[in-house]
C-alpha cells in the first residue's frame, strides 16, 4: 500500500516564518519592492508631498459639529468652544483641497512627454484626506502611503485604488515619501507632521537629499505660534540661512505660484527618485 507523502511547505508560504524576527529583512525588502512595482505600473516618477494633521476636518463637518454642540448645550462643557476651534482650523482643510486640485490640474497640463507631479499623502483623514480629495476632484491619480496603527484608522476614500498602501515600518514609509518627492507642502499638524517636517529639513540641511526640493510651510499664524525658528537662530542651534530652506505661505495662490515656478525651473529637469 502506497503511503501518501506530505510535501513540505515552501519557505515563502510559511506564515510563521515570514512573521518571525528572522524574516524581518524579507518584510523590509517587500515594503521596498512591492510599492516600486506599483509605482512603475502607474509610471509615477515625481510626487508632491502634503503633510498635515489628521484631526483637521472639512468646513462642512466643522459647521455641523458647531450646530450639534450648540443644540446639546455644548457651551457648558467646552464642546462648543472646541467645535468653534475646529471650524476655524477647517480653513486649512479647504485650502489643502483647493491647492491639491489646482496642482493636479497644472500637472495634467504640463505636456512634457507624460511628466506629471502626483499628490502624495499619508493616506489618513484630515489634511491627508483633503489633499487626496482635491487631486481626485481634478480627476488625477493620487497616492496614500498609510501606516498600520493600533487605532486601525482606515485610509480615506479618495486615494487611487492601486496607489493605496499600508506600511508596517515607518522608515520604509518615509523612504517612499521622499524618494520620488519633488516638492512638499506642510500644513498645520501635530507630532507626526513635526517629525516629517524636521526629518525633511535635516536631510536637506545635511545634503542627504541633494535634489532641489521646494518646501511650503503653510499657515503663518499656526507656525509662528508653535515654532520660533528665529529663536533657534539666535541661540545658535541652526544657521542663519536655515529658515530659507522653506517658503512661508498663507494663500493657495501664493503656494501654487511658488511650487509651480520652482518645479518648472528645476523639477522638470530630473525625473525619478533620488536620496
Amino acid at each position: 500500500m502506497n503511503k501518501k507523502v506530505r510535501r513540505p511547505e515552501k519557505a515563502y508560504h510559511n506564515k510563521r516564518f515570514l512573521n518571525s524576527p528572522d524574516a524581518r529583512p524579507i518584510r523590509i525588502l517587500a515594503e521596498y519592492v512591492e510599492p516600486l512595482e506599483r509605482f512603475e505600473e502607474f509610471q509615477v516618477d515625481d510626487t508632491i508631498l502634503v503633510f498635515g494633521s489628521a484631526r483637521i476636518v472639512s468646513r462642512e463637518a466643522a459647521e455641523a459639529a458647531v450646530k450639534e454642540a450648540g443644540r446639546n448645550g455644548g457651551a457648558l462643557n467646552g464642546n462648543l468652544a472646541q467645535a468653534k476651534r475646529q471650524l476655524e482650523m477647517s480653513r486649512y482643510y479647504e485650502d489643502t483641497r483647493a491647492l491639491a486640485r489646482r496642482l493636479t490640474e497644472w500637472s495634467k497640463g504640463i505636456g512634457e512627454g507624460g511628466r506629471r507631479f502626483v499628490i502624495c499623502t499619508g493616506g489618513g483623514p484630515g489634511i491627508m484626506e483633503a489633499a487626496n480629495r482635491g487631486a481626485s476632484e481634478a480627476k488625477g491619480e493620487n497616492i496614500g502611503l498609510g501606516i498600520s496603527l493600533k487605532s486601525g484608522e482606515p485610509a480615506n476614500s479618495y486615494i487611487t485604488h492601486r496607489l493605496n498602501f499600508e506600511f508596517h515600518y515607518f522608515f520604509m514609509r518615509k523612504f517612499w515619501f521622499l524618494y520620488l518627492a519633488k516638492a512638499a507642502i506642510i500644513m498645520p499638524g501635530g507630532f507626526g507632521t513635526f517629525d516629517e517636517l524636521m526629518e525633511l529639513l535635516t536631510l536637506i540641511q545635511t545634503e542627504k537629499v541633494r535634489k532641489k526640493l521646494p518646501i511650503v510651510l503653510y499657515g503663518g499664524e499656526f507656525w509662528d505660534k508653535v515654532i520660533d525658528f528665529e529663536a533657534m537662530v539666535d541661540c545658535g542651534v541652526i544657521a542663519p540661512h536655515d529658515p530659507e530652506l522653506f517658503h512661508r505661505s498663507d494663500s493657495v495662490d501664493d503656494a501654487l505660484e511658488f511650487i509651480t515656478a520652482e518645479l518648472e525651473k528645476s523639477g522638470l529637469a530630473e525625473p525619478g527618485g533620488s536620496l
